[in-house]
């Protein structure tokens, strides 16, 4: 039973995704100072949606927000064909543990699979947020391993573990 939906970000939502977007209610997301209307500005440029990056909100089946999740372009080579997509996610502290990250991760590959042409969708996440990998794992990702020092937050260097989904991998 499915019980959060994605949609397209609107712009009664960007007050709320900015308030929950500090270094206090989600400190694995935040890794530099970014001004205070950057959910605005990019909204008001893509709508939240471009050819490269993406994000889209997170909700529960009765229409409340929750969050969002989002995604960049990797390239893993020179042509087109070794692109592959990022994702994350970033739930409202009161949503948080209740099993809706896994389910808007698995929703989020799913579409990008149905909407993309690509073959892979990674994640990656700190090594010490072992909620954020559970959510992976239930979501269909597969750990691949530690990236040594991939992420500089709060003015040190952080080892990350990253995670990937193929198209071809079932649930």
């Amino acid at each position: 039973m499915t019980r959060v939906r994605l949609r397209a970000l609107r712009e009664t939502d960007l007050d709320a995704l900015a308030a929950e977007s500090t270094a206090d209610l989600d400190p694995w997301n935040h890794f530099v100072i970014g001004a205070a209307n950057r959910y605005h500005r990019r909204f008001a440029e893509t709508g939240g949606l471009d050819e490269h990056v993406g994000t889209l909100a997170v909700e529960t089946v009765n229409g409340q927000l929750i969050g969002d999740v989002s995604w960049h372009t990797v390239q893993h080579g020179p042509s087109a064909a070794c692109r592959a997509l990022n994702i994350g996610i970033s739930l409202f502290i009161a949503q948080r543990g209740l099993g809706y990250g896994s389910e808007a991760q698995r929703l989020l590959a799913d579409y990008l699979f149905a909407t993309q042409l690509i073959e892979r969708i990674e994640a990656t996440t700190d090594i010490d947020n072992r909620a954020e990998q559970r959510s992976l794992e239930k979501a269909g990702f597969t750990r691949e391993g530690v990236l040594r020092h991939a992420q500089f937050r709060d003015g040190t260097w952080h080892d990350a573990v990253i995670y990937s989904r193929l198209r071809s991998d079932s649930l």
